[in-house]
């Protein structure tokens, strides 16, 4: 017998603009701006992501995981022609979990931010004493 399953549970997949906006906004020194006329976001100046006009949300990545992004789930990740050169990865938010999501987001924030933001960040291990 089977059992009848909504296809929206909890846990599927799937991350609206606003959760999106928080995980970003929730990384350390993060601004929020404007990018070629939609929202993005940037830590010390340098962009690490930003949303585009039909939706899709444009993450910095390098080319070797885009690569894998892509082969590993094709309706999730994506590139167009003018990306092709660039480090950048295409997400469709309806298509990507937040826990993904989340790590790329974090991947892409340590891309672009100082080192020094970096290793601040990091929570550090008590001694043991």
């Amino acid at each position: 017998m089977k059992s009848a399953r909504s296809p929206r549970r909890a846990g599927a997949k799937g991350v609206t603009y606003e959760a999106m906006r928080r995980l970003a906004l929730a990384l350390p020194a993060v601004e929020e701006g404007t990018c070629y006329g939609t929202p993005g976001w940037r830590v010390a100046g340098k962009l690490f992501a930003r949303l585009r006009e039909d939706g899709a949300l444009v993450l910095r990545t390098d080319l070797h995981e885009r690569e894998e992004l892509m082969a590993s789930d094709p309706e999730a990740f994506f590139v167009t022609d003018h990306y092709l050169a660039y480090p950048w990865v295409l997400v469709r938010l309806s298509h990507v979990g937040r826990d993904r999501l989340l790590t790329l987001m974090r991947k892409a924030w340590e891309r672009s931010a100082p080192r020094k933001l970096i290793a601040a960040s990091i929570p550090r291990a008590k001694k043991k004493g």
